[in-house]
């Protein structure tokens, strides 16, 4: 039988507590690890609102259009309604327009979580009738590249760059998913202000007929104070390709907007209402359809905070 020395048993136990001890050290260390790291996330939701004000204090402080969809960073939840006359006799209602949840994440970006629109599609004499959900703008994202509050110039540039997919309810979906960048500005005088935005709709399958439309939007728009903000904006849509190449439409949209309203601490009230008519092309009565409605009543409704 093998003889274990004094020495030989000293050497395993200090040995022994050696490894004890450098256990000790890495679960200490990544216990700190994981402590820092848990600081940080709790940091970063409790300086949030100091980043959104931040965000918000280096840029014009106009209200978001109707339709145009502002340069600004803005935090909010926002819902839309729509009541969509179209050429065939047909009428469509929009609950929710796309719109959803707006958060500034950063000093120069913004993400806006949509809802899927409620759509309620009314066919001529009651025939070809369909209710459902539309195709989802799942994500937009704002990439604020250039910016002055009124103070020090009054204008922004920022890039976009949005998501939509196809929930596939029957007549209600365009059966594809959408890749949509744009890139919006904005200029302010006084209590004027222009805002506007070029983009185009890309879609991932069936290009043949929904080809790639270029659509231009221009938002006018003049702050009465404390509360009143009237605006004209021309929304325009040219098809250079699919089952419409060739052909463009043109919608004018005036409204006013209410806000911002204090509610409770941080949230501010907004609300707002326009009419948004085609004025070119006349409507067909062929395929393709086209303008794609001929008026639509707008009703947003929004919390900024």
């Amino acid at each position: 039988m093998k003889t274990i020395t004094r020495s030989a048993r000293l050497r395993e136990g200090l040995l022994a507590i050696g490894v004890v001890c450098l256990l000790c050290f890495v679960a200490s260390g990544r216990a700190e690890a994981d402590d820092g790291i848990v600081s940080a996330v709790q940091d970063y939701f409790l300086d949030w609102f100091d980043r959104v004000d931040a965000a918000q204090a280096s840029q014009p402080h106009w209200i978001t259009p109707l339709v145009t969809v502002t340069p600004r960073l803005e935090q909010e939840l926002r819902l839309d309604y729509l009541h969509e006359s179209i050429p065939n006799g047909a009428t469509l209602n929009n609950y929710g327009g796309g719109k959803g949840l707006e958060l500034i994440p950063t000093t120069t970006n913004e993400i806006i979580l949509g809802i899927p629109p409620y759509e309620v599609l009314n066919g001529p004499n009651g025939k070809n009738s369909a209710s459902g959900w539309g195709d989802w703008p799942f994500l937009l994202a704002k990439q604020r590249l250039l910016s002055a509050n009124e103070q020090n110039g009054n204008y922004i540039l920022t890039f976009f760059l949005q998501g939509v997919a196809p929930l596939r309810t029957n007549k209600l979906s365009n059966d594809a998913y959408f890749i949509n960048p744009t890139l919006a500005f904005g200029k302010g005088w006084g209590d004027f202000d222009i805002q506007a935005t070029v983009g185009a709709q890309l879609p991932t399958s069936h290009a043949n007929t929904l080809g790639h439309p270029i659509i231009t939007n221009v938002a006018f728009q003049y702050y009465i104070r404390p509360v009143l903000w009237p605006e004209f904006e021309v929304n325009y849509t040219y098809w250079p390709d699919g089952a419409r190449g060739g052909i463009s439409q043109v919608m004018l949209t005036p409204g006013a907007i209410i806000g911002r309203i204090p509610l409770y601490k941080r949230a501010r009230l907004i609300v707002g209402a326009g009419y948004q008519v085609a004025v070119s092309p006349p409507a067909r009565s062929k395929a393709p359809v086209v303008p794609t409605y001929r008026s639509a009543p707008i009703v947003t409704f929004r919390v900024a905070f």
